[in-house]
């Protein structure tokens, strides 16, 4: 790559700073699609769920670094983050995760319409109609989230380093 592509590369703008109303937007969006899916049963560690796969799909570091994070606070296990990505092949996953899952990923890749319909079907046997809307609308917006961050190739960070007396004792 010469150095005018590199230095164009590198200069990518945030275009939630650039453009903050379609942004604020998108934010209340996705605080109308949490209180829907709060409201229709889906509990906060099965939306974080959601919002890790989709971002796993999508490539977004940042969304996986966020959402990571508000997974485990949510009282979500290390044990079955890490297998998300093969949430098929575990015993790990209740069939109304592994239902919310499968729609979460038709939902990304639209373009498999068996997959779609497999989703569904799997879906209807296990979730209400409530249930399945507030599941594709938490993968719909994270899906907008996702491409907000990586056009925008927002940086993921180290945390801050723990101060004195906060690390571990030897």
């Amino acid at each position: 790559m010469s150095d005018s592509t590199q230095g164009r590369a590198d200069r990518r703008i945030y275009i939630d700073k650039q453009s903050p109303k379609p942004y604020h937007a998108l934010v209340q969006t996705s605080e109308a699609v949490r209180t829907n899916a709060a409201d229709a049963g889906l509990d906060r560690r099965l939306v974080e769920l959601i919002n890790l796969r989709v971002s796993q799909i999508n490539g977004c570091a940042y969304c996986l670094s966020l959402h990571t994070g508000a997974a485990l606070r949510a009282g979500e296990t290390t044990q079955r983050l890490g297998v998300l990505p093969a949430w098929r092949d575990t015993e790990l996953f209740t069939a109304r995760e592994r239902a919310a899952l499968a729609l979460a990923e038709a939902t990304t890749s639209p373009a498999d319409s068996a997959a779609q319909d497999t989703a569904y079907d799997a879906a209807r046997q296990v979730l209400s109609d409530d249930e399945i809307s507030a599941a594709i609308w938490v993968a719909v917006t994270i899906n907008a989230f996702n491409r907000v961050s990586i056009m925008s190739r927002h940086p993921v960070r180290r945390p801050p380093e723990p101060g004195p007396g906060h690390g571990v004792s030897i």
